[in-house]
This record gives C-alpha cells, structure tokens and sequence, in this order.
C-alpha cells in the first residue's frame, strides 16, 4: 500500500524535486519482482544486512504474542540536498504516508 501511494504521486514528488528510494533486507531478486508487480518507478535499495536500518534506528525488536525478534520498523527519512537528515518518520502507517511526506517536503522548500 505504502509504496503504490508513492508511486500513483510521483508526480507531485517530482515537482518538489524530490527522489523515492525504497529500502528493505529483502533479496534483490525479492525487489525486482516486487517491483515488476506494482509497476514502481523508483529504486529499491537492498540491506539484506540490516545496516542502513541499523544506522537510522530502524532495526528494532519486535514483540507479537509474547514472542520477541528483530525486525524493521516501517521508516521514512527525508534527507535534503545537502545530504543531511530533515525530518523522521518513524512507525509509519502506510495508508496516508505518501501525503505526509509530500506535506513535509512541501514545508521544506
């Protein structure tokens, strides 16, 4: 869901010059297929390691019926030109997320 809102309003990120990277530890023959099947017009990066979710506090335990593991907490980061981080979005609901950001970004510029 999260990723169809992204792609159905690229447009409106395109106009605030803005670029869609998607990333998760799954394979990258995971990735494409994902990608082939809902027609994603952006990139999807792999960390199959788990770093790049490490690095932004993303990788995080998880506890479903009293079980705990680690897994990847949905994560949005905006990162501006400069290469700094602008704004996190962290425990992101995928319904709506897209126009949340679009309004951050919006904020931004």
């Amino acid at each position: 869901m999260e990723a169809c809102e992204f792609r159905d309003a690229i447009s409106d990120f395109q106009d605030l010059d803005a670029v869609i990277l998607g990333i998760s530890g799954d394979t990258v023959q995971a990735q494409a297929k994902f990608k082939r099947k809902y027609n994603l017009p952006f990139a999807l990066l792999c960390d199959t390691e788990h770093r790049a979710a490490e690095a932004c506090g993303a990788w995080v335990e998880k506890n479903m019926y009293g079980k705990k593991s680690m897994g990847i907490a949905r994560t949005t980061l905006l990162i501006g030109k400069d290469g700094r981080v602008r704004n996190i979005f962290r425990n992101v609901r995928a319904a709506g997320h897209a126009e949340q950001v679009k309004q951050a970004l919006a904020a931004l510029a």
